[in-house]
C-alpha cells in the first residue's frame, strides 16, 4: 500500500501572524511526524501551496512554507489556484504515477482547502481520512465539524499501517 499525505496551505502567507493563535507548532508536530514516518517508508509527502492571485513576482512569499513544517528532498509540490488542489492541478497524475492507494489530509483550512480537497480525493477514487490534530482553522468549529463529519486518522495508525506493509523493508501485500 502506498500512502500519500498533502500538506496543504502551511505557508507564511496564511500562518506568520496566526502562529499562537491557531496553534500552528502543536499542528506542526503531528503533521512532520506522520510525515517523517510516510518518508522512512518511502512513502509520499506533498506540499501544496496556495498561489490564487499571486505569482512569485507579485509576492515572493506566497509559496514558503512555515519553517515549523519539515520539507524534505523527496517531498513532492503542487502550486493551486482553487481551493480543491486537484482541480486544474497535477495532483491526481502525481499520485497515480507514485502508484498511491490512500491519501491523508492535513494543513490549513479546515473549512476551506483541506476539506475540498479531500473531496476532490475522493471524488478521483481515492481512499481518504483528514490527519487528526493536523489541521487548523480560523474557525474552531470547522475542525469540531470535520471531525463529526469526516474520516479521520491518527499517527499511531498511521505508524501501524506503515509497519504492517512492510516486512524487511520490502511491501508483502503485492500492488
Amino acid at each position: 500500500m502506498t500512502i500519500a499525505l498533502l500538506i496543504v496551505d502551511m505557508q507564511n502567507l496564511f500562518l506568520q501572524e496566526r502562529m499562537e493563535k491557531l496553534q500552528v507548532p502543536e499542528a506542526c508536530e503531528y503533521i512532520n511526524h506522520v510525515a517523517e514516518l510516510l518518508r522512512a517508508q518511502d512513502q509520499v509527502v506533498i506540499h501544496i501551496h496556495d498561489m490564487e492571485g499571486s505569482t512569485e513576482d507579485t509576492n515572493p512569499e506566497a509559496r514558503h512554507t512555515i519553517p515549523q513544517i519539515t520539507v524534505g528532498p523527496q517531498d513532492l509540490q503542487v502550486a493551486k489556484e482553487y481551493s480543491n488542489a486537484f482541480w486544474k492541478t497535477d495532483l491526481e497524475e502525481q499520485l497515480r504515477a507514485q502508484g498511491v492507494d490512500f491519501v491523508i489530509v492535513a494543513g490549513f483550512a479546515a473549512e476551506h482547502c483541506v476539506t475540498f480537497t479531500a473531496n476532490g480525493a475522493v471524488e478521483r477514487g481515492f481512499p481518504v481520512a483528514i490527519l487528526q490534530k493536523g489541521i487548523l482553522s480560523t474557525k474552531p468549529e470547522a475542525i469540531i465539524s470535520l471531525y463529526q463529519d469526516r474520516h479521520m486518522i491518527s499517527y499511531p495508525v498511521v505508524e501501524y499501517m506503515v509497519q504492517s506493509f512492510r516486512v524487511n523493508n520490502k511491501r508483502i501485500f503485492p500492488e
